[in-house]
């Protein structure tokens, strides 16, 4: 019996499906292709539509699929039908300009808590600037999804999100008068080399110390009893390539117009190392979104330590130096 069910369930077909980075109510970028992908049975034929266009594809021997969209004018709302042996529609979809707020908690710090909260709530009625934001995992494994969706920006929806995130879309959406499209993925206390792809990390020599010292961190965990071990170290924020694969590579290659960013606190122990690592950190996410040089503006480390009287060393002068 066992052995049927395990030939049923290895020749069942699965159905056509998509990242939640994709959806009903997402912004697609203007102006630019757009790469649409997902998942299916191998062989499948995929077409996706909008907007008088369809692109077809075939799923390879991987189970997965990918077209690119012809680039489109501002506007909207679309709707968007992806057909293989299941359909799937998103609805309202809108063309605009997509931008990713990252880093840490200067970024990730929500409008709740921000100054005047509940004026900024109440007058955040923008159904044309679309929301979504990116969960908190830490792995080594990289991921294809996350649990996410975007949201219309309403007095609702904008409470926990970015303030940050929020402010700058609300000024280029009154400037630009298009659709905007905010993807928060920021996450506090993060360390710049937990936003890199561990693989690029370990190929360059800057960085031998760096991989050294959580290699040793590593060794010495796996030699610690299961109940003894740090979950919270190997999971969170510090540990090289765990945001990049837990939370940017299920967005990576999703059309955007560039990136905004707020972090540096937890690195200004190594702000020299900084110097090399932030320019890597966003050269290798424009080499892998694969779209040019896209722009990438960063706020510097806030200037808020006590003044001194003589002249003395400041590792956040430093950091603000190597930014």
């Amino acid at each position: 019996t066992l052995a049927c069910f395990v030939l049923f369930s290895t020749s069942a077909s699965a159905d056509t499906s998509l990242p939640s980075i994709f959806g009903s109510h997402m912004v697609l970028q203007q102006q630019q292709s757009n790469r649409v992908w997902g998942w299916g049975d191998v062989g499948e034929k995929i077409t996706v539509s909008i907007a008088g266009q369809a692109k077809s594809t075939t799923v390879d021997d991987d189970g997965k699929w990918e077209v690119t969209l012809d680039a489109m004018k501002a506007g909207g709302p679309h709707r968007m039908q992806v057909a293989g042996q299941n359909k799937i529609v998103f609805d309202n979809v809108m063309v605009g300009e997509v931008w990713i707020c990252s880093g840490q908690s200067n970024m990730q710090w929500p409008i709740q808590a921000s100054n005047d909260p509940d004026l900024e709530a109440m007058t955040a009625n923008y159904p044309n600037i679309r929301l979504i934001s990116v969960p908190q995992v830490g792995t080594q494994e990289p991921q294809k999804d996350f649990q996410g969706n975007w949201q219309i920006c309403t007095p609702q929806t904008v409470r926990d999100f970015s303030a940050v995130g929020y402010f700058f879309g609300r000024n280029l959406h009154q400037a630009l008068n298009v659709p905007i499209g905010l993807i928060d993925d920021a996450w506090g206390g993060s360390a710049c080399e937990a936003w890199i792809d561990r693989k690029k990390l370990e190929s360059n020599p800057r960085f031998d110390k760096l991989i050294e010292h959580w290699q040793q961190v590593e060794s010495a965990e796996a030699a610690k009893p299961e109940g003894e071990r740090n979950s919270r170290l190997m999971t969170g924020n510090q540990r090289p390539s765990n945001i990049y694969n837990g939370v940017l590579k299920p967005t990576i290659g999703y059309g955007i117009k560039g990136v905004i960013w707020y972090q540096g606190e937890t690195n200004a122990s190594r702000a020299y190392q900084y110097r090399d690592l932030f320019p890597f950190m966003i050269q290798t996410w424009r080499d892998e979104w694969g779209q040019g040089d896209f722009p990438f503006y960063w706020v510097q480390l806030a200037d808020f330590r006590a003044e001194k009287t003589e002249p003395a060393q400041s590792d956040w002068a430093e950091l603000r130096e190597a930014q």
